[in-house]
């Protein structure tokens, strides 16, 4: 249990505190906040000063710190702090920071009463905050106000405490985005030497009342649980749920059933390992042409076909010392940036099987200092490929179930991004 909450600033200044508990006095709050925020330099996000223990992390400019005598779970204590920047972020509009909390003094003490009680953590969900906690300004109507202190008290402590009843969409939709980004580290003889795919399943749902959903993927598991042939399955790990997914079903007939929220949340996260189909393929020539001059050729091929890449940015680390860069693409454009020094190629669209190249001579100024060889840093790639998993992960269905029966318009989109992608030079 958690004994009081801290907003302070960086300088160590105390914006909001709420003592949920009396058993951490403020003499230890002030040792805290002199000792460590004060330090110049402190690594350890866990501190005990007269026998408290104070969690913190920090937001924009300001820190937020949970203190406790309790020898509560760590992962727990912080799991609330990083859930209530989530809260106040979802009321300011992204824009938590030491203004914002000044301007809104009365709004934070009130979303701190509603988290905490007595030191327990509640329900930090933003959407069902704000059913009973409006913002300054922001009018309701008093029938309508009556309705939602009704609801609140259900939502709360019911089982489904992430979705409110009586739901009604004239239009029924969900919207489903794979969202993929691909990590690589290729060696300077193209040999892969680490790949993997962290990916996640985001929805947005439009949904009357309260349905049902079950959800399938290509997975191992899940298709041998339904007695499918395992061509085209992927082995996913590392697999993490929102809490709406009833997990008890998923460990008996391994199908993903949830009642969703309403709105955007993520549905689960992943990643794999096994049989990655990498975007690009990187094909790098540096020669150095004695202390002065460097010629590089970097070749990038598309290694799928029938969709386009967008945004893809291919970054050349260059010597500290680079004085001039002549550069000719047959796509895009290069341009050398000194203050990374790294010569930069962009290009909006990448077509399906086609392969662009960039040669470029560098000259380099000839120092004293610059006697130690150059460490040759990998290259580096950013881009976007949309319908494209590059796990191989695909949704086989996503069935909808509600009393009323209604048709429900469902939309998939993938979309592949980088992650760290790398090709040593």
């Amino acid at each position: 249990m958690i004994s009081a909450v801290y907003l302070i600033n960086l300088k160590g200044e105390i914006l909001i505190y709420r003592s949920y508990r009396d058993d951490v006095s403020r003499a230890a709050a002030d040792a805290f906040r002199m000792q460590v925020l004060a330090a110049k330099e402190f690594r350890s996000p866990v501190q005990v000063f007269e026998k408290a223990s104070f969690f913190h992390i920090r937001s924009a400019n300001v820190y937020l710190v949970a203190a406790t005598r309790e020898n509560v779970n760590a992962a727990m204590a912080f799991q609330f702090l990083f859930a209530l920047v989530d809260v106040f972020n979802g009321y300011f509009g992204g824009a938590f920071e030491e203004e914002t909390v000044r301007d809104n003094f009365p709004l934070v003490y009130e979303l701190l009463d509603e988290v905490m009680d007595f030191g327990y953590p509640q329900s930090c969900s933003t959407d069902m905050l704000k059913m009973f906690i409006m913002q300054e300004g922001q009018n309701m109507d008093p029938a309508r106000k009556l309705v939602i202190a009704k609801q609140a008290p259900a939502q709360v402590t019911g089982a489904v405490s992430w979705r409110r009843e009586g739901i009604k969409y004239k239009k029924n939709e969900v919207f489903l985005d794979v969202v993929e980004h691909v990590n690589l580290l290729m060696s300077s003889k193209g040999t892969v030497l680490r790949s993997d795919v962290t990916g996640e399943v985001l929805m947005k749902t439009y949904l009357t009342g309260m349905p049902e959903c079950k959800f399938g993927l290509n997975d191992k598991l899940m298709m041998a649980e339904e007695g499918k042939r395992n061509s085209g399955a992927i082995a996913m790990e590392d697999v993490s749920f929102h809490q709406c997914v009833k997990l008890g079903k998923f460990d008996s007939d391994k199908a993903v059933t949830f009642i969703p929220p309403d709105g955007e949340f993520v549905l689960m996260k992943y990643r794999v390992s096994e049989n990655i189909n990498l975007p690009f393929s990187v094909l790098p020539v540096v020669k150095e042409m004695g202390r002065t001059r460097l010629e590089i050729n970097v070749k990038v091929k598309a290694q799928y076909s029938s969709v386009t890449g967008l945004n893809v940015i291919v970054r050349i680390p260059l010597p500290p010392n680079t004085a001039k860069v002549t550069a000719t693409t047959a796509a895009g454009k290069a341009k050398y940036e000194p203050e990374t020094s790294e010569l930069v190629w962009r290009m909006r669209k990448f077509p399906g099987d086609t392969e662009y190249a960039l040669s470029a001579e560098v000259e380099m100024s000839a120092r004293i200092e610059d006697k130690r060889a150059w460490s040759r840093p990998p290259i580096s790639m950013e881009y976007q490929v949309p319908m494209l998993a590059a796990s191989g992960l695909h949704v086989r269905f996503l069935k909808i179930y509600e009393k009323s029966n209604y048709n429900t318009i469902k939309w998939v989109r993938y979309i592949s991004k980088n992650g760290q992608y790398l090709n040593r030079i």
